[in-house]
């Protein structure tokens, strides 16, 4: 499937809204998980609003191709790169890199992973070997890939209150706007 990079926050919004019909897990659709990742980032980093939004969008491709999980971290990093800007887009890359990370240098993290991520973990090669951990740690967004990375398997609670999507539309314009 080709989908063309956004190049609007309306088209962005609309992409994220048809995860409501994508599965994450088998209780929560693509948009309620989207949604939590980002809240949980905004709130515990309110000073970072590339992090919050890359939280937002880190599974944009699972809204726009369900079904089609191969490569999502670097599909989606391809699609909001030129509106949301590089470092939105590296987070967004960087979310599997640091899953297989944690796994390999985290004696505890493997267990706390979803029954999906813990899947889907098999099919993206597992954890990272040494070459790749020494170059995800050489990275200038190390520390926020692992953040994201974090919140990304927090945000799996089924029915959680947070704001709607349409609530986030401000933060995706000033992100936007700054990112060119």
């Amino acid at each position: 499937m080709i989908v063309p990079p956004f190049a609007t926050v309306d088209a962005l919004v609309a992409a994220l809204a048809a995860g409501a019909h994508a599965s994450d897990e088998p209780e929560l659709d693509v948009l309620a998980h989207s949604l939590q990742c980002g809240h949980l980032l905004h709130t515990e980093h309110p000073d970072d609003a590339e992090l919050a939004v890359a939280g937002l969008v880190h599974d944009v491709w699972d809204a726009v191709s369900p079904g089609d999980h191969r490569d999502h971290d670097i599909r989606g990093a391809v699609l909001v790169a030129p509106l949301l800007g590089a470092r939105v887009a590296r987070l967004v890359a960087g979310h599997v890199q640091a899953k297989r990370y944690l796994v390999a240098s985290d004696a505890t993290y493997r267990n706390g992973l979803s029954g999906r991520s813990t899947a889907t973990l098999l099919e993206q090669g597992g954890g990272l070997d040494d070459d790749a951990i020494a170059a995800l740690e050489a990275s200038s967004d190390f520390d926020a890939t692992i953040t994201l990375r974090r919140a990304d398997e927090r945000a799996k609670v089924s029915g959680a209150s947070v704001p709607a999507l349409e609530q986030w539309r401000a933060l995706l314009l000033e992100v936007s706007s700054q990112s060119g």
